[in-house]
């Protein structure tokens, strides 16, 4: 097998901007791909600073769940190459303009693989120094990146933004409303069936992206989604979240395969951003407790609540500047060095 076995699959790539967010003149854009463990290719865009001095800092960042790097990833990425770093936004395996087959499913481990595959790229970079890597996750990819954090003795510094936790939520249901037997029980032989019925006839159903048309009663998280990945704000064709969603059972594995096991084990920093009125709050509230109690690591650990922000406000800043670019900045300049 030596010499033959990571090999890049062609992908097509969309040349023209078609992002969410408008391009930077402070910063040079190109597309890039690279392959993990797995043997999918996944797509990315390359942000670098205009005028680097010497190696760089590298970043690499991905999320939300169900979104493309067309969207937040993007802007997070330019915004850190503007700020001196050297950053991809990557799209997961099985969505995007990245490989992999059928579509629209989710992974913990070949999602974790994938923040992996992303430092594997950016450590052999010429003009990267690879013992300055960070990653940043969000939505439901900072989970994935706490995971990838506590597996990757290469990352030294990782931000999760407006976090989710997908094992949990998957299990649980929101605010762990479906934490118990009966629960998962339930969910499990109904996805089950599904999966009986995909198999017998041949293809995967898909399960819907944000709810359209919004009703009129739903959560104000519900509404807070369907501003962003509906509207122009944040739409883009090929978001599972602005589109069809993923298979109905593109996620189960979820239920079964908890991630953040060992988060306190994690030695390099990590900041958990998250808004003060945001509905996934205590997703972060309590990764930051696994990650402060019973540890030798836990100095290097930092919470940091957004006052006034909602979920979807840390995705563009929501309009008010909620992202703190400049307190990430900051932590990987005190952190990747």
């Amino acid at each position: 097998m030596k010499g033959s076995n990571i090999v890049k699959q062609e992908l097509q790539l969309t040349n023209e901007w078609d992002k969410t967010f408008p391009q930077s003149d402070k910063v040079s854009h190109r597309k890039v791909a690279f392959v993990n463990r797995y043997g999918i290719t996944l797509a990315a865009d390359l942000y670098a600073p205009l005028a680097p001095s010497g190696k760089l800092p590298a970043i690499a960042v991905s999320g939300p769940f169900g979104a493309v790097k067309e969207q937040c990833s993007g802007l997070y990425a330019q915004t850190m190459a503007e700020r001196g770093f050297l950053a991809i936004a990557f799209d997961p395996s099985f969505s995007g303009e990245s490989g992999g087959t059928p579509r629209r499913i989710a992974s913990p481990d070949i999602n974790t693989e994938d923040f992996m595959a992303a430092v594997d790229y950016l450590s052999t970079l010429p003009n990267v120094d690879a013992d300055r890597i960070g990653i940043i996750g969000i939505c439901g990819w900072g989970g994935m990146a706490i995971n990838a954090a506590a597996l990757d003795t290469r990352i030294k510094a990782t931000v999760t933004s407006t976090m989710y936790n997908m094992s949990r939520v998957n299990a649980n249901g929101y605010f762990d409303a479906n934490d118990n037997e009966q629960a998962r029980h339930e969910a499990k032989v109904a996805l089950n069936a599904q999966r009986t019925r995909e198999y017998a006839q041949g293809y995967y159903e898909q399960g819907g992206g944000v709810v359209d048309p919004l009703p009129a009663d739903a959560p104000q998280f519900v509404k807070d989604y369907y501003d962003y990945y509906k509207t122009p704000r944040g739409y883009h064709e090929r978001s599972g979240n602005s589109t069809d969603g993923w298979t109905v059972t593109g996620c189960m594995s979820f239920i079964n395969q908890p991630i953040m096991q060992y988060s306190k084990e994690i030695r390099g920093a990590v900041l958990l951003i998250h808004g003060e009125n945001a509905h996934s709050r205590y997703f972060s509230e309590d990764a930051y407790r696994d990650m402060t109690s019973y540890t030798n690591y836990r100095d290097n650990k930092e919470l940091l609540i957004v006052p006034g922000a909602s979920h979807c406000d840390l995705y563009d800043g929501g309009g008010k500047g909620a992202i703190p670019f400049d307190k990430i900045a900051q932590f990987f300049n005190n952190y990747l060095k």
